[in-house]
């Protein structure tokens, strides 16, 4: 059964009942494969590119893939925590070299790399413009993938524009804004625009799969050509 493989921050990680309603992107995308690919949800809370490498992570993808299984690649967020040394990797040199090495890991095993840019962050400004949190790093994502020759997938735009669309009290409700009491996991309620509930996940994850079917990639219901 081939496998793709997601490696990525809290946006896309698989949650559990303890942080419920929270939902990564990643944990929805199993519903958006087709058969008989099976998705393997690898992204981790609070990793960047640096973190997940230093910490094996992406070693540990690379012992179980299989020639013509997928990788999706989606880092940004922590990336740019300057003040993390852990994680941190500048937008230009750090995080663009590590996208190159994760992009050459996966193809020397005979994996199929695809780069992300990272989801947006749900911030609003006073005057009810959706305001750009991730500075260069989009770029960055897609320059290292026209270079590597790798598909490029840009969710900061996709995500953008629905945000942009929905504007800002709507599309709370995709967001962790919970009452007080609404949710056993969160008594004191919580306002966070970064994490998604189950129906935001839903709608990135439509979107991902929505853009790997135009590029024509396998999981998505293409056999990959040539």
């Amino acid at each position: 059964m081939p496998v793709l493989f997601l490696a990525g921050d809290s946006t896309c990680a698989t949650n559990g009942a303890d942080t419920w309603p929270q939902t990564g992107w990643g944990q929805r995308l199993t519903e958006f494969v087709q058969a008989p690919w099976r998705v393997e949800n690898r992204a981790v809370n609070g990793r960047s590119t640096k973190s997940f490498l230093d910490e094996g992570r992406f070693g540990a993808i690379l012992s179980e893939l299989r020639p013509g299984d997928f990788v999706m690649i989606q880092f940004g967020h922590n990336d740019q925590k300057s003040e993390d040394p852990v994680r941190f990797a500048a937008a230009e040199g750090p995080y663009r070299d590590n996208l190159r090495l994760m992009v050459r890991l996966a193809r020397e095993r005979g994996g199929i790399p695809v780069v992300l840019s990272s989801v947006a962050r749900r911030r609003f400004g006073a005057d009810g413009v959706l305001v750009a949190t991730h500075g260069e790093y989009p770029a960055a994502a897609r320059m290292t993938a026209a270079e590597t020759g790798v598909p490029f997938i840009d969710m900061e735009a996709r995500t953008d524009a629905w945000l942009r669309s929905l504007g800002d009290a709507p599309s709370r409700r995709f967001f962790m804004h919970l009452e007080p009491g609404e949710f056993p996991a969160y008594p004191d309620g919580l306002a966070d625009d970064t994490h998604f509930r189950i129906e935001g996940a839903d709608e990135v994850a439509r979107m991902v799969a929505g853009e790997g079917r135009a590029l024509g990639l396998a999981p998505f219901g293409f056999a990959p050509s040539g």
